[in-house]
């Protein structure tokens, strides 16, 4: 039983703080991700989107922390007994995601390893075995630090991980693992792969041939000689490869501009997903680093998801000399986790990304 504690110790407690530390590097990106299960279309609880980011930030901290706790001992009662409370927790969440169908992606391990939900329900599952010898063996769980220790170690991997999400918050994530991340092209990325997989598709087909009811099963190609076709039903045997990116877009009110925008080598965006909800902080600046820019020979463009009212009412109010394009809202958090962002590109190349308080630091 102490060899079983010791490798479940060890399992859980780095899949822990791996798996905290990917969503705390991203706290935004998670409290989006709480906002898609708390939607109607999901959990039902819309009231509780409001404080996804809060809790986001709880939840992250907290399961670091508890990494951290079983790893070297600390509070092992409390520390197993929030573990197991978090994966029953999370296991129903994620069965309830795959079974329903209600989510793509968990959000786990955030950009960085998307899980179906399945993949995401297996993954609890296993957690939660491990969980359960750590639960019946808790007593072999000794602390590797004296007690001064220990309480020093945790109250500063608390203090710790708390500052790293407020940093990241205020700035951006310390690595971006997403398809929009400095060096990557948006334009390769809306491309396939040459060797990317095509999907492989059983088509089941319940017909009658003279007179008697008969199944077949191929590819699509369908009987060779019937009477009639009575049904056909289609199983997915392996999903398409789908590019990194689906759906970048720069619109106006009746074009596409997209690819005329990707083939400048000088292009500033401006990334406001919400126009209403942006800092206000952050807008103030965007006129000097807007003129500065158009000074310097950059196109300069805004994205946007809000209406051509609000667009015109923040151009006047900020005296900004640029026009706001069209975009998903989903995309826009994607590419940048500020309201509002900047992002420059060299023919569609991602050179520079900044928060909104780092514009001061960008190179034109």
């Amino acid at each position: 039983m102490k060899v079983l504690v010791w490798i479940s110790r060890i399992i859980v407690g780095l899949l822990y703080v791996i798996s905290g530390f990917v969503k705390l590097n991203d706290p935004l990106g998670f409290a989006y991700k709480l906002q898609e299960y708390f939607s109607a279309q999901v959990l039902n609880i819309p009231f509780l989107e409001p404080y996804a980011l809060g809790i986001a930030i709880i939840v992250v901290v907290f399961e670091v922390v508890l990494g951290i706790f079983l790893l070297m001992g600390y509070k092992p009662k409390f520390t197993v007994w929030s573990l197991l409370l978090m994966i029953i927790f999370f296991t129903f969440l994620t069965f309830y995601s795959a079974y329903y169908d209600k989510v793509k992606d968990c959000g786990c391990f955030g950009d960085a390893m998307p899980l179906t939900p399945w993949q995401s329900f297996t993954k609890d599952i296993i957690l939660l075995f491990f969980i359960l010898i750590l639960f019946l063996g808790v007593k072999h769980i000794k602390p590797i630090f004296s007690r001064l220790g220990s309480t020093v170690v945790a109250l500063l991997s608390f203090l710790a991980s708390l500052s790293f999400a407020y940093y990241v918050l205020m700035h951006l994530p310390a690595i971006d693992f997403r398809a929009y991340k400095i060096g990557d092209n948006i334009q390769d990325n809306m491309q396939l792969a040459p060797d990317a997989k095509r999907a492989i598709i059983d088509y089941e087909w319940t017909y009658t041939l003279n007179g008697e009811e008969k199944v077949l099963t191929d590819r699509g190609q369908g009987p060779a000689a019937y009477d009639e076709i009575i049904a056909v039903e289609t199983k997915e045997i392996q999903a398409a490869d789908l590019p990194k990116i689906q759906d970048f877009s720069i619109e106006s009110e009746d074009e596409d501009l997209t690819s005329y925008f990707l083939e400048k080598d000088k292009l500033l965006m401006i990334v406001a997903y919400n126009l209403r909800s942006s800092e206000k902080e952050g807008m103030a600046k965007l006129k000097r680093l807007s003129d500065e820019a158009l000074k310097k020979g950059y196109t300069v463009i805004g994205m946007t998801t809000s209406d051509d009212a609000t667009k015109q009412k923040i151009k006047a109010d900020y005296q900004l000399d640029f026009e706001f394009y069209l975009c998903d809202e989903k995309v826009l958090k994607t590419i940048v986790r500020s309201n509002p962002g900047v992002v420059i590109l060299n023919k569609g190349t991602v050179m520079q990304k900044k928060h909104w308080n780092d514009i001061e630091d960008l190179k034109l």
